[in-house]
């Protein structure tokens, strides 16, 4: 067990004085069996004359902030503490029927999984289809989890990480052929392809704690980060992320789980004012790693 203490900067700045509309902020950690907040703050400047915390249909946390005068920069510094569990495979326990691939979900869990089957972009020419089901074909036992490994590492070998400050997503197609794109991009294109296979995906915004020598996630760092989650009956939602090629939590502090990554931005607003009032936007995130007291108080004692 461990502590990642993460503090997100974000900095709009404006030509000339302007009016706030209301902000929405998902910037606030999900609590789950694998991940507890023990420390959290936000400070926003100009300050807000209403602030509150809601949840959404996912159950993700979302700040909403109002302001009461104009400003020409608005600033959120958001610092947080999260009390980490990392995931072990030798745990999981998926249930025997869900170990090959395709299999199908119970009829009780069907409707609350239904949307995250569906596919969520076109792929006319059934490339994602046609890649998902080469990889499946490559275990002549067509295992689940193996199946699952093998598409987080292939993106993870083949494919090349591209930074990109646009908003949107490629479409998964697209990310295919290209053969690049960021971490939005593989996050996304994994899910379509496991929906391939009938399982259930979802889009996961949150943050990566980046190594010094891990080579592989740092090239991923230093911003918010995007990865997925894979339903599987027994084993419920399991992480992967195809940028670092990691499989479970890891280093990662989920903040939004969501079925369509537009829901899931850090930031979002408007101002009152002309479209050249703005002049830029600048996030930095700090991510570090502390052993937890409570996991040293747990240990177990060792004989001398």
């Amino acid at each position: 067990m461990g502590i990642f203490r993460v503090r997100h900067e974000t900095t709009y700045r404006y030509r000339s004085v302007v009016a706030l509309g209301e902000h929405r902020l998902m910037l606030r950690p999900r609590e789950s069996h694998d991940q507890r907040i023990v420390e959290y703050a936000i400070e926003i400047r100009p300050e807000p004359t209403a602030f509150g915390w809601s949840e959404d249909a996912s159950g993700n946390l979302v700040g909403s902030a109002r302001f009461g005068r104009r400003t020409s920069e608005l600033s959120v510094v958001a610092t947080m503490g999260v009390d980490h569990t990392p995931f072990r495979e030798a745990a999981l326990a998926i249930a025997d029927h869900a170990r090959t691939c395709p299999f199908s979900y119970g009829a009780e869990e069907m409707p609350d999984l239904a949307r995250f089957i569906e596919r969520q972009h076109p792929d006319p020419q059934h490339a994602v289809d046609g890649w998902a089901k080469a990889i499946l074909a490559e275990d002549p036992e067509r295992g689940t989890w193996s199946f699952l490994a093998r598409l987080n590492a292939t993106i993870r070998r083949d494919f090349a990480y591209l930074r990109r400050e646009e908003a949107g997503i490629q479409a998964p197609a697209q990310t295919l052929h290209l053969r690049r794109g960021s971490c939005r991009d593989f996050a996304v294109l994994m899910a379509e392809a496991v929906r391939t296979q009938g399982m259930a995906a979802r889009f996961v915004s949150g943050y990566l704690h980046v190594r010094s020598t891990d080579e592989s996630a740092r090239r991923a760092g230093g911003s918010t980060h995007a990865w997925l989650q894979v339903y599987l009956p027994g084993g419920g939602w399991i992480d992967f992320d195809p940028t670092g090629g990691a499989v479970g939590n890891g280093d990662l502090v989920r903040v939004a789980v969501v079925r369509d990554p537009d829901q899931a931005a850090p930031l979002a607003g408007s101002f009152l004012g002309f479209p050249s009032d703005f002049i830029d936007m600048s996030v930095t995130v700090d991510v570090t790693a502390e052993r937890s007291r409570r996991s040293e108080a747990e240990a177990p004692a060792v004989a001398a």
